[in-house]
């Protein structure tokens, strides 16, 4: 019977012990940061592990400090040119004071999510549309520096700013694709002037060359001759000038005089 009564003891403290344990020890893991009060004040930060928390007395609140991400909703503004666009973006960000985040601000999630619609939104509204559509990364780093700046003094440090998609309207759409037809066009008839220009330019050089060196038209003149020979398929038709063919003919009768 003792030994009976000493194992159900062992138990009974055994079971005491586990229970105590789940009301006084709280777990703070790694990707965490406890954030201790004591009668209601403020006591300091707990740090990974397990931690001693006296119920009644003291509470613990555990705050997350790994990086996460705000994805802000699609935003309607007007750009510094009158254009209506609608913008959306991600903000990356992390807790770098858990006190800070938990004693200054009630919800930092929802007041980083504020921050970043009102700031997105008066920082596109300051540009305009080719700005907006050429300069995402600098707007975004805009962006970026003016919300770090806000959320600072809650302990949260912005990462990051992504301007992921920026919707204009159909008919804007068509018309900015008619205006960059339009200058695909205009700068294919300048490229084909400019080659016109300089193939005249050329031509006249050469002509200037032929015409100034003896027998180079003559040569030149075989050549074009030679190229054409080279395919059968060629009829070639040759004009002859007219006094070329009346020193044909005369010599023709001087011969049938002297045959005669």
């Amino acid at each position: 019977m003792p030994n009976l009564f000493s194992f159900w003891g062992f138990i009974s403290y055994l079971l005491a012990i586990i229970v105590l344990m789940a009301i006084f020890i709280r777990q703070v893991n790694q990707y965490q940061r406890g954030v201790m009060f004591t009668l209601g004040k403020f006591t300091g930060i707990k740090q990974p592990g397990w931690r001693l928390v006296i119920p009644v007395f003291q509470s613990m609140t555990k705050m997350d400090i790994r990086t996460k991400a705000v994805d802000v909703p699609d935003q309607e503004v007007i750009t510094k040119d009158n254009i209506p666009v609608k913008i959306n973006a991600v903000v990356y960000y992390k807790i770098k004071d858990a006190a800070k985040a938990m004693l200054e601000v009630e919800d930092f999630y929802y007041a980083v999510s504020q921050v970043a619609q009102t700031t997105m939104r008066n920082s596109v509204g300051e540009r305009s549309l080719d700005d907006i559509l050429q300069k995402r990364a600098e707007i975004a780093d805009q962006i970026k520096l003016r919300v770090d700046t806000l959320t600072d003094p809650w302990g949260v440090d912005i990462e990051s700013v992504e301007l992921k998609d920026v919707i204009i309207p159909e008919n804007l759409k068509r018309t900015i694709s008619k205006e960059a037809e339009a200058e695909r066009e205009k700068r294919a008839v300048i490229i084909k002037a400019d080659g016109d220009r300089i193939a005249a330019t050329n031509l006249a050089l050469a002509a200037e060359t032929l015409s100034g060196t003896p027998g180079a038209m003559h040569l030149r003149t075989l050549q074009a001759i030679n190229d054409l020979s080279s395919d059968q398929s060629n009829t070639t038709i040759w004009m002859i000038p007219t006094e070329v063919l009346e020193a044909i003919k005369g010599y023709a009768n001087v011969v049938n005089k002297k045959s005669d």
